[in-house]
């Protein structure tokens, strides 16, 4: 597509250079021609590792993936004076492409991510003989496909059926590049995910480049594949492909006996050039916040009790009143999120919680309504400090108790309330504190890319409306 071919694809090795948690070389690397024509082994490492910082450029800041897909699924709140739009564009709409803040946004980031990683691929036939070994270009190459899978996961999530491009390089003089279906994205993200396993199963023992500390345990070829089945099984439930869930979990690393936060994370720093993690917010740590990333009230009026008549752990846990209440534009809130202590918290891609909850979904979606029923009891008792599930044991009721438990287990971490609600026709079910509010679906594809796609635009070049 023609505006992401402008975007430069350094981003992530610019940024790689810049944390703490990685030993990499300085920011002054050659362009992106020397590593197409001329790439050394320590070209390739940082643009390796650098792909792991592009896919996290947009995913926790204030206008992020985390907090936009929040609001819209009722989980947050971001009460800013000095941009009133996350309430009057993101509760009310319409949401306007124009804007990369807000309707147009979690777009351009992860594509030059994608591109990034193109250029990577492209750049490896070209490796001296001695520079790699074959296994390790094996590892490079399955690293890269998974990385590629997850950005184009945000991407599908944003703008759902309206699909999106697959095609990322293409010439700035040539034609748009078309935009897929929802079916074709997600059997991209799937072929993606597959070619990797194979790559990584041939990767050896050993990556040729740091990862950073959020993938500690997941940082050689055989433990970063359990992350990509992990990825996986995400995708197969996202698509209704319970089955291949289950058997992408088998190769996971899903493990009741292990943490629930065994997983891998996002993480942050404060050197120069990298980022910190905005889904914390100093000021709502206050005890009567200015502004505030907050949380929706309807958290603690949903949640179920646990046997003592406290409310569901993960709300103690993730949670907090203050007071006063505060008040903006006609909505008041008085609760804050506790999950973020400090702006260097890291912000989980996937856990082992999540997939003990995938498992569960797959089971339903399967009728072994037994199985399943043993998976939510196990996260109920062990993040929710909740007594069995004693309501009745057919899909539907089952659903809505695993979307339950997904809503408070996965809280404000990556929009996962609204996707679900979305993948099971229950948008209409999020609250809507005003009559004006209305609740989206998607995002509408960014201005600037719909205008070269003039005299006729695609669907999803209009603003979205949204649905009272």
């Amino acid at each position: 597509m023609r505006t992401l071919t402008r975007i430069t694809a350094l981003t992530g090795l610019l940024l790689a250079s810049a944390c703490n948690t990685l030993d990499v070389p300085d920011l002054n690397y050659p362009g992106q021609d020397e590593l197409a024509t001329h790439p050394t082994r320590a070209l390739v490492s940082a643009a390796a590792t650098g792909l792991l910082f592009g896919s996290r450029v947009g995913y926790t800041t204030q206008n992020g993936y985390v907090s936009e897909l929040g609001i819209l699924g009722r989980e947050s709140y971001n009460f800013d004076p000095a941009d009133p739009r996350f309430v009057t564009e993101l509760l009310t709409g319409p949401l306007d492409g124009g804007s990369g803040a807000f309707g147009g946004n979690l777009f351009a980031a992860p594509y030059a991510d994608i591109r990034s990683g193109n250029n990577l691929l492209r750049a490896l036939p070209n490796l001296a003989s001695t520079a790699m070994t074959p296994a390790e270009i094996e590892a490079v190459t399955g690293y890269v496909q998974t990385i590629q899978a997850l950005d184009f996961l945000q991407v599908v999530n944003t703008r759902d059926d309206l699909g999106a491009p697959i095609v990322v390089d293409i010439d700035p003089i040539a034609a748009p590049a078309p935009i897929a279906t929802r079916a074709e994205v997600f059997a991209h993200i799937v072929n993606l995910l597959d070619s990797a396993q194979t790559h990584l199963q041939a990767g050896g023992s050993a990556f040729p480049f740091p990862l950073t500390s959020g993938f500690s345990g997941f940082d050689k070829p055989a433990t970063f594949l359990t992350f990509n089945r992990a990825l996986r099984a995400r995708v197969a439930v996202y698509t209704g492909d319970f089955a291949g869930a289950l058997t992408a979990l088998q190769a996971s690393f899903i493990d009741p006996a292990a943490p629930l936060n065994l997983g891998t994370y996002f993480v942050f720093s404060t050197i120069a050039g990298d980022r910190v993690n905005n889904l914390f917010d100093a000021s709502a740590h206050d005890a009567t916040p200015p502004r505030a990333l907050l949380a929706h009230p309807s958290i603690l009026t949903d949640a179920q009790q646990q046997p003592g008549g406290a409310l569901d752990q993960r709300v103690l846990d993730k949670t907090q009143v203050f007071s006063p209440p505060k008040t903006v534009q006609g909505i008041t809130d008085s609760v804050k999120f506790t999950i973020y202590t400090s702006n260097l918290s890291p912000v989980p891609i996937i856990r082992n919680e999540e997939l003990i909850l995938l498992r569960a979904e797959a089971n339903i979606g399967l009728n072994n309504l037994a199985t399943a029923v043993t998976d939510i009891d196990f996260i109920r008792a062990t993040a929710g400090g909740l007594a069995p599930y004693a309501g009745t044991v057919d899909q539907a009721s089952l659903l809505g108790e695993l979307l339950y438990n997904k809503r408070y287990s996965l809280l404000f971490e990556g929009g996962h309330r609204w996707i679900d609600a979305r993948r099971y026709g229950r948008l209409g079910t999020l609250p809507r504190d005003l009559s004006s509010h209305v609740v989206f679906s998607r995002f509408p594809f960014p201005r600037n890319d719909c205008l070269a796609r003039n005299p006729t635009p695609a669907l999803g070049c209009d603003p979205e409306p949204g649905t009272p």
